[in-house]
């Protein structure tokens, strides 16, 4: 074989390996890992809302936006006068995400929903990491009553900031936010030693995240037309979400507050006790302060 024919053929498989990388982070990112009842029951921990302690009533229902259906749980809260919280869950989970944060902060709401994201639970469809799914979240507030206070964790997070202009919304909470796609997306796959270079810009800018949709995307940007409160809850050592990024977003803000979790991480803050608590006492002071100034 001659040498440049060689060095063609080489090119030509480097490229098709290449392609292949690319394929396979836009599946992984586009379909993440589900997250179930069954995988509750395998870890022994609760899968729905009557198997907490105490238990939570609560009916399920589905949200039909877009052309999906997406599973809906719509808890009963312990203070009648209380407003309704709306969950919003992160990237590879689901409404269980919601559990552990609903057992504490049940307390402070008179109604909390909790649901799946496309591509997540028990939805359809597939997940587009924040460019399209706040279609369906402002489906969801348009039918529920407020006052709502939108509560989000990491992909989340970024909903709610971008829904915290609707109408019936006094609050927004936002957990762990990210400002781009990108950062979270190359810390995940950097956990998971896959390729986080060249093959996660193609793989990005080919699921829809092009560069003239940077600024549109900032959750700095977005945070800084929200006319509610907003609390930014942060593990001071987030290995997936950087806390520069809150920073960022509460100094953009008008009216916000970060609150630090002195070496919490990015999926522990509602597990490990002392930061549960810490969390749990910075949203019932945000809230009593948020509700009286909404009145």
């Amino acid at each position: 074989m001659q040498p440049l024919g060689f060095i063609l053929l080489l090119a030509f498989g480097g490229l098709i390996f290449l392609l292949a990388l690319v394929f396979a982070v836009m599946w992984g990112l586009s379909h993440p890992p589900r997250r179930t009842y069954a995988s509750a029951v395998a870890k022994n921990l609760p899968g729905a809302p009557d198997e907490l302690e105490p238990s939570i009533p609560f009916e399920q229902w589905s949200l039909e936006s877009a052309g999906l259906s997406l599973p809906v749980w719509d808890m009963r809260g312990r203070d009648p006068d209380g407003p309704t919280i709306v969950f919003s869950h992160g990237w590879g989970d689901s409404r269980l995400g919601a559990l552990p944060r609903a057992q504490r902060l049940a307390d402070f709401a008179s109604r909390l929903i909790a649901w799946d994201l496309p591509a997540h639970g028990k939805a359809k469809g597939t997940c587009r990491l924040g460019l399209h799914e706040s279609i369906h979240l402002s489906a969801l507030l348009d039918a529920l009553e407020g006052p709502l206070v939108l509560y989000g964790w990491s992909l989340g997070a970024g909903l709610a900031i971008q829904a915290g202009t609707h109408p019936q919304v006094v609050a927004v909470i936002a957990e762990a936010p990210f400002r781009f796609q990108h950062t979270p997306a190359r810390n995940v796959l950097r956990q998971a030693h896959l390729p986080s270079g060249l093959t996660l810009s193609i793989a990005l800018f080919l699921l829809g995240m092009r560069p003239g949709r940077r600024r549109a995307f900032d959750r700095a940007g977005l945070a800084s037309r929200l006319s509610c409160p907003l609390l930014i809850i942060h593990g001071s050592h987030d290995e997936i979400c950087p806390i520069e990024d809150s920073r960022a977003i509460a100094q953009a803000a008008a009216n916000a507050t970060l609150v630090e979790i002195a070496g919490g991480n990015h999926n522990g803050l509602w597990i490990e006790p002392d930061w549960a608590e810490q969390c749990t006492r910075a949203v019932a002071k945000f809230l009593q302060s948020s509700l009286a100034s909404a009145h």
